[in-house]
């Protein structure tokens, strides 16, 4: 790497490649590492086609990955994150389940997140808060009209550029909060920035959300949260039933005392009393601030300069792929509601001895993690529902996942519980998992010692947490990895002819993804679906391939499904769209 390419890297917010990570991610060529987390890790990239744009892909972490329902639920909640369309978050650009690795991808955002912004550059001048409170107000009513509740909004989930603020990750949160691995009656989020209700009963809503963009916005003018910094009991219990620090509240009426007040009623512990996302869009243009205002003096020079950077590395990086194309072919991924403006990945294959051993070095790590992480939400929970530590404690995991932010927090990220039984088409996958972990046993002690993860993967850290971060940046499927065993032995040369490409495969190209795809669904995914039944020779209905999945074609997954001994559900998730891509 050329000392242009890795200053333009470092500017741009990443940091270079190691070794171990993975080669390529659906259609994406990863150029540097954003972060990295317990629960995975997030790649600056670029489209493997050359289309303009960077993407943010994160990579969750295989053991996680590995559960069938909680892909299912990532799939859904991604697809939610789809439909929000607003300046004021990044665009979801696609998703995919690839060589076991699950992954998504969303347009990269060139600046820095509130958190590091008021670290390094100073606390936002009265302007610049005003105009996070329009942007913000927009990016919040969005989400609502899309029926998104963020669940973690927080300084480093706010990001700042030269257009103005974006809300990241809250199609994350969905995913972790419904998905099952996170255990009832958990907690997704930072506590100095969680709602009281939520804190106190779980319940989260919009004017949730409020809540908590008030204490960021409360951070941003001041350098410190309302209730204090920290992630211990004691600021969980100052949020659920007291009233916000005087001296901070004092400090925020100096530099507008309307601005205060308006912060002031957006932390009412009654969540009926707090206005609506329009309503601060609206007080943020009655106080004169409704246009862009300009970020104060270093912000503003660091913004253009990490937008620059991103520019020069979205421009080498073409010019290399014309200089040397890729060779291996790109994995499925789900583009149906994608623009691609955004960054992939390189493609290289780790042996299935080497990801094994990584495996269970990372399940160690995890699982002591995770019992340090027990203790301490435990106990918050006791002091603050009165519920036992037994009881508790199985949410522990999820908690902490979202408190101890590294230089990539993702509080987002789901934490383990019990697994679901699994169906036949899940033992399967399940089944050939083990066999891979068995085999990589012998190589476990020539794995990278150095692949163990710390805390959920996402953007940048906050204030109020802690930090845990992986040694290295590798996402569970590794680049140039080593494995067990020596010299390969030679084997004498035969010539095979190249069987002929089966119809299923070759005539169906209208898409390439593994989004759940089930009755009622319509459009290009469908269109797939009935093309390579139709060529294997299932009827999918006097109306052929019609793009409507009615119940003809679901007659016809369903026989396809028992014929090949999978699940019979009628859905078409990621294990029947394998075994329809197959050639036999």
């Amino acid at each position: 790497m050329t000392d242009e390419r890795y200053a333009a890297l470092k500017q741009a917010g990443a940091t270079p490649l190691k070794s171990t990570a993975p080669g390529r991610i659906g259609p994406y060529l990863p150029l540097g590492l954003l972060g990295s987390g317990g629960m995975g890790h997030v790649y600056l990239a670029r489209p493997a086609d050359n289309a303009p744009g960077l993407a943010a892909v994160k990579v969750i972490r295989p053991e996680y990955a590995e559960d069938p329902r909680f892909r299912r639920r990532f799939e859904r909640e991604a697809a939610v994150h789809g439909r929000v369309h607003t300046p004021r978050t990044p665009q979801l650009l696609g998703t995919g389940f690839d060589d076991s690795l699950l992954w998504m991808a969303t347009q990269y955002l060139p600046g820095l997140n509130l958190a590091e912004a008021v670290r390094e550059c100073g606390k936002l001048e009265r302007a610049g808060v005003w105009r996070l409170v329009g942007d913000m107000g927009q990016a919040l009513s969005a989400l609502t009209a899309a029926d998104v509740v963020h669940r973690d909004l927080k300084p480093s989930n706010v990001i700042l550029s030269l257009q103005g603020a974006h809300v990241i990750d809250f199609g994350i949160a969905q995913a972790a909060d419904s998905s099952a691995i996170t255990s009832t009656g958990s907690r997704v989020g930072t506590p100095a920035f969680m709602a009281p209700e939520y804190l106190r009963e779980g319940r989260c809503d919009t004017a949730s959300d409020v809540f908590s963009l008030a204490g960021s916005l409360i951070y941003a003018a001041t350098g410190h949260a309302p209730f204090g910094d920290g992630t211990g009991v004691d600021v969980m219990h100052r949020v659920a039933f007291e009233e916000p620090k005087q001296d901070i509240m004092a400090e925020l009426s100096a530099v507008d005392p309307a601005l205060a007040a308006l912060l002031t009623v957006c932390l009412a512990k009654d969540p009926a009393g707090r206005p609506t996302p329009r309503q601060l869009t609206d007080a943020a243009t009655a106080a004169g601030h409704g246009g862009a205002a300009v970020w104060h003096e270093p912000l503003s020079a660091r913004l253009l300069g990490r937008r620059q950077a991103c520019e020069m590395l979205e421009g080498a990086a073409v010019q290399e792929t014309s200089r040397a194309p890729m060779s291996s072919q790109p994995s499925r991924t789900s583009q149906e509601t994608v623009q691609l403006r955004l960054p992939g990945e390189r493609t290289a294959a780790v042996p299935a001895s080497v990801d094994g051993a990584k495996r269970g070095k990372r399940r160690a790590y995890l699982a002591g993690a995770a019992g340090l992480a027990v203790c301490a939400v435990a106990a918050g929970a006791f002091f603050l529902t009165g519920t036992s530590v037994d009881e508790t404690a199985s949410a522990a995991a999820t908690a902490t996942g979202s408190l101890a932010p590294d230089d990539a927090q993702d509080a987002a990220f789901p934490s383990s519980s019990s697994a679901p039984s699994p169906s036949r088409d899940e033992k399967k996958t399940e089944e050939k998992g083990k066999d891979t972990d068995a085999k990589a046993s012998a190589a476990a002690e020539s794995a990278d010692p150095s692949a163990t993860g710390g805390a959920a993967g996402g953007t940048q850290a906050e204030p109020g947490d802690e930090t845990s971060t992986p040694a290295d940046g590798d996402a569970g499927a590794g680049g140039n990895g080593g494995g067990g065993g020596g010299a390969p032995t030679a084997t004498p040369t035969k010539t095979a002819t190249t069987p002929a490409t089966p119809p299923w495969i070759s005539d169906c190209t209208h898409y390439s993804g593994t989004e759940l795809t089930d009755r009622g669904d319509k459009g290009q995914r469908v269109v797939q679906v009935q093309c390579m039944l139709s060529k294997r020779g299932y009827s999918v209905g006097g109306s052929g391939v019609d793009g409507e999945f009615g119940a003809d074609t679901e007659s016809a997954v369903r026989l396809f499904q028992s014929d090949k001994g999978l699940e019979v559900d009628g859905e078409v998730g990621p294990n029947t769209w394998a075994a329809l891509r197959s050639s036999t």
